[in-house]
């Protein structure tokens, strides 16, 4: 038995140590927002918080969760610049087949979080492993520029 902490909540689950986080989060504990992409960390729908910092729960072995916190899409709207990112999505449309946007949420909170006041080279930069086939990427932009504008990551 391991204890996963997600979302505030102690969690335990009998798997195998070498187990992604990914499939814990997924198939054991039924929280289906963290999308399967690629399996190998390059497309970014997997991302989910580990302490803080965005992390691709497919190639995160349940082993090196279990002594962290772990934040999942389903739990980002409690963060208030988590909610500010949700909005700020649905305000300016940012979705269009919506499957990458869970992964994209999670890692622009994580850059907010952590740069308030980010530019576009910021944004690039923190953004890149998140992948969107729909090419939403200038909506995404405008999203984060969006909530740095409003404040609402102080």
């Amino acid at each position: 038995m391991v204890t996963l902490h997600v979302n505030g909540k102690a969690q335990q689950v009998d798997v195998p140590p070498e187990t992604p986080l990914l499939w814990v989060l997924r198939d054991v504990l039924g929280m289906t927002g963290t999308k399967f992409g690629c399996g190998m960390a390059l497309c970014g729908a997997c991302t989910v918080h580990l302490d803080g910092r965005p992390t691709r729960a497919c190639i995160t072995p349940i082993s090196a969760a279990a002594q962290g916190k772990v934040t999942t899409i389903e739990a980002i709207g409690g963060d208030q610049v988590g909610k500010a990112v949700q909005a700020a999505w649905v305000d300016l449309g940012v979705p269009h087949c919506g499957y990458c946007q869970a992964g994209q949420i999670m890692s622009a909170t994580a850059l907010l979080q952590q740069n308030p006041k980010p530019t576009d080279a910021d944004i690039d930069s923190a953004m890149s492993g998140n992948i969107c086939r729909c090419g939403t990427y200038t909506r995404i932009r405008a999203a984060i520029h969006r909530v740095a504008q409003k404040g609402a990551t102080k």
